[in-house]
């Protein structure tokens, strides 16, 4: 039964200390093969006055925003064309890479790039998962694409996989796996594929 001791200064919210709690549990039963209920996390929060490093009193950094909400609103400012917004999620140096080796650093040239492969395309998640690299939280989102090809076809059902980086709470690499191609070259269905 492993016990996690936190030591945190007064001050940050219940989402915070929540977010870190589930962190910590995941990490030891990464490692543990422990049930999460045999992981106890403790939060002993100390008050500013009784928190000093360096022989100066600190106060609490604020919390990064959650990896998962950031990569879910921009996806959804994506999906509304809404580029002003969308951007606002990326870091300096923000690129991304789709099927094909395509990469691109500007959200209006991934618009101009996915004109001829389809008229619209929605996804259906299946779900988020994240996990930290040195430094770093990685966001991979999964799940089903639907929409319409250029010539007025629907389509559904294409599997994806996007893997972004985060650094300092904003989006700095898309990495981007799907089916599209496969299933616009011929109709795939399970193992078997017509053309």
């Amino acid at each position: 039964m492993p016990v996690i001791e936190l030591h945190l200064i007064e001050g940050y919210d219940i989402d915070t200390k929540t977010r870190l709690g589930r962190a910590l549990t995941d990490a030891v039963r990464g490692v543990i093969p422990a049930d999460p209920d045999a992981v106890t996390v403790l939060t002993h929060e100390i008050s500013a006055a009784g928190y000093m490093r360096g022989g100066q009193p600190r106060t609490p950094a604020p919390a990064l925003p959650d990896p998962v909400t950031i990569v879910r609103d921009f996806l959804r400012a994506m999906e509304a064309r809404d580029l002003d917004r969308a951007a606002s999620y990326l870091a300096e140096g923000f690129e991304m890479t789709f099927p094909g080796n395509v990469r691109m650093t500007r959200l209006d040239a991934l618009i101009a790039w996915s004109k001829p492969r389809y008229a619209r395309v929605a996804k259906t998640y299946t779900g988020f998962d994240t996990a930290m690299t040195e430094g770093d939280p990685v966001v991979f989102c999964r799940g089903t694409l639907a929409g319409e090809w250029p010539d007025g076809a629907p389509f559904d059902g294409i599997r994806f996989v996007d893997r972004f980086t985060l650094r300092a709470g904003k989006l700095w690499r898309q990495e981007v796996w799907n089916d599209m191609g496969e299933v616009r070259g011929g109709e795939v269905r399970g193992s078997e594929v017509r053309s």
